[in-house]
């Protein structure tokens, strides 16, 4: 009778913590997108990353300032951050798998083994 009280009180529990609503996701590849937002620095590339989902690139190491930078639509899905570079008659997908976001860090490599490792800067 004790092991009957047991399990169904154990029950009862797991019914009221299941109605508490959803459980927040523990899911370490859901990174927040608003992290994102703002202006990144490896080296002498930069990248920026606008609210409205369109972003920049740039290397003053090669005398490009971010008035002439190459622009880029930007969505992150989970750890998938992908960039769509705009040209002038295509617009060329890049795929990456973001490992760290936070307020002053944001890494991120590709399929063949390269990794950028960012720094924020604003």
């Amino acid at each position: 009778m004790k092991n009957l009280l047991y399990l169904l009180f154990g029950m009862f529990l797991m019914l009221g913590l299941n109605s508490c609503g959803e459980i927040p996701s523990m899911n370490p590849d859901d990174f927040d997108v608003n992290l994102m937002y703002g202006r990144w620095q490896e080296g002498t590339v930069f990248e920026r990353y606008d609210d409205t989902g369109l972003g920049a690139t740039w290397d003053v190491g090669e005398d490009v300032e971010e008035e002439e930078a190459q622009l880029f639509k930007w969505s992150l899905d989970g750890s998938t951050l992908i960039h769509e570079h705009i040209g002038t008659f295509v617009t060329v997908p890049k795929v990456y798998t973001v490992t760290t976001l936070n307020s002053s860090q944001l890494t991120y490599h590709d399929d063949y083994g390269n990794t950028h490792y960012f720094s924020k800067v604003d």
